[in-house]
């Protein structure tokens, strides 16, 4: 017989995304997201994504093991109501709009998917 499995709430509950330069990486994300980030500047530099302590956090982060690309692992940031807007200010804060605000099959939004000024490539997400 097989344990039971965990369901949890939520299938995230921490993200780092990875960069070269964590003033430039920040500096972009707080422009398109117009939300200032909270950077530690330690052994391990980071910047923190705004977000309740009941939602799901996040970071930037700088580490030799850790390479900013396009081909890792996507993560979506919530843009709830913002979504176009977002999108504006991505091509001036340094980044590409990879793909355009499109429906999420279902009625379960839209998303888009940008290049950061690190490389990497995020998706944005709204309901």
């Amino acid at each position: 017989m097989n344990a039971p499995t965990t369901q949890r709430q939520h299938a995230i509950n921490w993200f780092e995304i990875p960069c070269e330069d964590l003033d430039r990486a920040a500096s972009f994300y707080e422009a398109i997201l117009d939300a200032p980030m909270e950077r530690i500047k330690n052994e391990t530099p980071m910047a923190f994504f705004p977000s309740d302590m009941a939602g799901t956090g996040g970071t930037l982060v700088k580490r030799s093991f850790q390479r900013p690309g396009r081909g890792g692992t996507m993560v979506y940031l919530n843009c709830d109501g913002d979504l176009d807007n977002v999108l504006r200010r991505v091509k001036q804060a340094g980044g590409l709009v990879l793909m355009p605000k499109t429906p999420v099959p279902g009625g379960h939004g839209h998303f888009a998917c940008l290049r950061d000024s690190e490389g990497n490539h995020i998706g944005l997400h709204s309901h």
